[in-house]
Formats: C-alpha cells, sequence, structure tokens
C-alpha cells in the first residue's frame, strides 16, 4: 500500500464506496471507510473471522464466501472511532490493489518485494509450496496435522521461514527496502504491534532498531493451555512458552 500510495496509484483517503462501489450498500460506513482506516483497522467493519458459520479448522480459500460471512452486517463502531482488529480489512485491501494494478497483489508482491530481497522461502499460497517442507502444526487434544490447512487470501495465506521474515522486517525498518516517500507514508499509517496466529501455528516478531536486531519466534502448536499462561506445576509454569523463552534456535547475521 504505501509503494503504491507513493506512485500516485492509491489514495489512502479515497474511501471504501470509491474503491469498491459493488459493496458500497453491502457494508455500512462504506462513504466514509478510508483505505488509511481499513490499513489501521480503524474501519468497524467486522472481522469474518469472528463471525458465525466460520470454521477455522477447515481451508478456507474462498475470498467472496468469506465476505458474505460480514456483508449486510451492522458495523461495530463508527469509522476512525477506535481500533480493532479486523481481518475483513485485508480481503478488502487485497480486492483493491487487484483492482488498482490490474494483476494480483501477489504478483506484486513477489516482484517488488521477494525478489529484491532475496526472499526465496516466502509464499503467497499454500499450493506453492513443497507438503513435505512445512512444518507440522498442532492443536491442543486435536490429532490431525493442521499444516493442510489453507487460508483465504490475503487473510493468513502467506508462509515463510524465519529467516526470511527477520530479512523482511529488517529490510523494512532500516530503509532498504522503500525509498524516502514511501517510508515516509509507511510510517505514518502503520504501527508495528501485531502477532500471527493460525490454528496449529503462532509467530512474534519484533525489530529492535537501536541494535538492528529482528528476533522472530515461531511456535508449531496452540490450543488449550499450551502457552503456559496458567499451567502451574510445582510452582513453575510449564507449557511452550518457558520452552520458546529460554531457547534460540539459531542466530543470523546479514
Amino acid at each position: 500500500v504505501a509503494k503504491l500510495a507513493a506512485d500516485g496509484s492509491l489514495s489512502l483517503d479515497k474511501t471504501l464506496a470509491d474503491y469498491l462501489p459493488d459493496l458500497a450498500g453491502r457494508i455500512e460506513n462504506a462513504d466514509q471507510i478510508t483505505l488509511r482506516m481499513m490499513v489501521q483497522h480503524r474501519s468497524g467493519i467486522p472481522n469474518f473471522t469472528d463471525a458465525e458459520g466460520w470454521d477455522w479448522f477447515a481451508s478456507q480459500t474462498d475470498i467472496d464466501k468469506a465476505l458474505e460471512l460480514v456483508l449486510d452486517k451492522p458495523a461495530d463502531f463508527a469509522p476512525d472511532a477506535r481500533y480493532s482488529y479486523s481481518n475483513t480489512n485485508y480481503l478488502l485491501i487485497g480486492r483493491i490493489l487487484d483492482n488498482v494494478l490490474g494483476y494480483s497483489h501477489q504478483q506484486y508482491i513477489a516482484d517488488e518485494i521477494l525478489a529484491p530481497l532475496g526472499l526465496t522461502h516466502t509464499y503467497s499460497l499454500l499450493s506453492q509450496v513443497n507438503y513435505d517442507d512445512l512444518a507440522s502444526g498442532y492443536w491442543y487434544e486435536y490429532d490431525d496435522d493442521l499444516r493442510q490447512l489453507d487460508h483465504v487470501i490475503p487473510g493468513g495465506s502467506m508462509i515463510a521461514t524465519a529467516e526470511d521474515v527477520g530479512i523482511f522486517l529488517r529490510a523494512l525498518n532500516d530503509g532498504s527496502l522503500l525509498n524516502d516517500d514511501e517510508q515516509a507514508i509507511y510510517s505514518s499509517i502503520y504501527e508495528y504491534e501485531h502477532t500471527g496466529w493460525v490454528p496449529g501455528y503462532h509467530s512474534i516478531a519484533r525489530y529492535y532498531e537501536d541494535m538492528n536486531t529482528v528476533v522472530v519466534q515461531f511456535v508449531s502448536t496452540t490450543g488449550g493451555d499450551t502457552w503456559g499462561t496458567a499451567n502451574i506445576v510445582g510452582g513453575k509454569a510449564t507449557g511452550i512458552s518457558t520452552i520458546i523463552y529460554n531457547r534460540i534456535v539459531r542466530i543470523l547475521s546479514r
């Protein structure tokens, strides 16, 4: 978004109704919700992954079907009234990007971000990855391996190694990915304050400017009390958090 806003292809202050007029009558406040609000999760559009009928344990690749879960539903709040994370924003932004570009935003990301940074282990779709190379994902007291689950684009479909995530975050913050105009726009609309989660997987990544260092944490088990927030045995917390917070798997330097 920042790159396309910088070259004039996008306007952060145009509304959802401007970009997707076919949805104007089906999303409340579409004529007031700007692209900036969607990027910042201040749109008030309901989150389709919280909607009745959404199944986290089934592959979900139909964007229209996902959107139908929140169309014609009341807004969660007035536009720009507050922050509330909603994956629906990403589905709508993806559709806007496709329309503006005239081709898929996944291809744009591959050409403008992945290729220049040499991110050869980052993918937009599960179908692009060798299944045997994927880390298995598990849910507490659930027998199936969850790595076969696909997720709707672009609300959680991307797959990457921890190393590629680290390279990307460093480049995003040290100026090597965006030019000055793009960086200024990026800094004005984004605040880095989010983790990643789908059933079977949890990730946290953070860039430390003072050390020019990225710390990336991937976990392949979720559900129940696997995070160890309340599981106390013998006065000590148990669970995944006690393992990952005390273990450095690999240190990379680039």
